[in-house]
C-alpha cells in the first residue's frame, strides 16, 4: 500500500516544486524521523478533534492557531506549505476518503472540522 501511495503522489505532484523539495528534505530520514514527523502530524489532528469536541468553532482563535501549527509542521518536516497548498490539503482532507478516514479516527467530523478551520484561515489572508 505504501508503495502505491508513493507512486500516486509522484504521478500527481512529481513535477511540482513542493514534491521536489519533499524528496530532497526527506531523503535522509530514518524510520525514527519518519515516525516522529508522521506522529506529530497526527497529534495535530487529535488536537483538532479535541477542539471540535469542546464545541470550539473552526474560525476561533484556538482553531486558527492550530492551523498555523499544522502549516509549520508540514513546512518543517515535509515541504514548504504555502497557503495555496494548505488550502488544497484542507479540501483533500474531506474530498479523499483515505485522508478523511485516517483523520476521522480521532472522531467523526474531525477531517471536516480541520478542513473548515483551514478554509477560514486561508480566507482571512
Amino acid at each position: 500500500m505504501k508503495q502505491s501511495c508513493e507512486v500516486e503522489a509522484r504521478e500527481r505532484w512529481g513535477n511540482t516544486q513542493a514534491y521536489q523539495e519533499h524528496t530532497e528534505k526527506t531523503k535522509g530520514y530514518t524510520s525514527d524521523k519518519w515516525s516522529e514527523a508522521n506522529e506529530g502530524l497526527m497529534a495535530i489532528f487529535a488536537e483538532f478533534a479535541a477542539l471540535k469536541n469542546d464545541g470550539i468553532e473552526p474560525n476561533s482563535a484556538e482553531a486558527q492557531a492550530l492551523v498555523v501549527k499544522l502549516q509549520k509542521h508540514i513546512t518543517d518536516n515535509y515541504y514548504t506549505c504555502t497557503d495555496d497548498i494548505l488550502s488544497g490539503l484542507g479540501q483533500m482532507y474531506v474530498g479523499d476518503d483515505r485522508f478523511k478516514k485516517n483523520i476521522d479516527k480521532y472522531g467523526d467530523g474531525t477531517a471536516d472540522f480541520a478542513s473548515r478551520a483551514i478554509a477560514a484561515f486561508c480566507e482571512v489572508k
